[in-house]
């Protein structure tokens, strides 16, 4: 004999099953507010450390890409393009016209954060040793020209290697330089990891 249950008797039951299975209680929350705060807080401090490095590559790529830019649009326009190294943060692409005298600026770019053109006289020169002379070392240059060729030469047309060395102040972590080598105009970054120079 099959014995029927009332209808109500089970939806209470399903009632009780539900109720015993659903939440989660105070101490459960409390424990993964906790978990979510020791990690929050260690995530800052890695933050924190690797800062000055990452706006040492952020403005040793803006460096690289300008020098790349400004190599191109020379080759591309055949025109001789003008790199200036303005004041301690900017950089600036020129396009010298036909007309004598005459110049046209293209991009100018400034680097953010604190970065600057600094040399740091305790840190040795980077493996392709094209001088530490000064922050922008193309000689006594604080501008270089690519020309139409792709060369990067001064403002005699002579070509001239060089190093542009960037940091934050007071940072190490932050060091970094861009080569660029006069003949073929072929530009390299560098990182400072303490002990010696880093292809970055």
């Amino acid at each position: 004999m099959v014995r029927v249950l009332p209808l109500t008797v089970s939806v209470m039951r399903n009632r009780t099953r539900i109720a015993s299975v659903s939440g989660f209680t105070l101490i459960e929350m409390m424990l993964v507010v906790c978990i979510i705060g020791i990690m929050s807080a260690m995530a800052m401090f890695q933050v924190g450390s690797v800062r000055p490095g990452m706006l040492g590559d952020g403005a040793m790529r803006s460096v690289m890409g300008e020098l790349n830019t400004a190599r191109e649009m020379a080759i591309a326009q055949r025109r001789w393009m003008q790199v200036n190294f303005v004041g301690v943060n900017r950089i600036q692409i020129v396009r010298i016209e036909l007309a004598a005298g005459q110049t046209t600026t293209l991009r100018d770019v400034m680097f953010e954060s604190g970065v600057r053109y600094e040399l740091i006289s305790a840190i040795a020169d980077t493996p392709d040793a094209f001088g530490k002379a000064s922050a922008t070392s193309f000689g006594s240059a604080t501008a270089v020209r690519f020309n139409s060729e792709g060369s990067l030469v001064d403002t005699n047309g002579a070509p001239v290697n060089g190093t542009v060395f960037l940091a934050i102040p007071n940072q190490d972590l932050s060091y970094r330089a861009v080569t660029v080598q006069g003949s073929t105009g072929r530009v390299r970054g560098y990182k400072w990891v303490g002990a010696g120079w880093r292809r970055g």
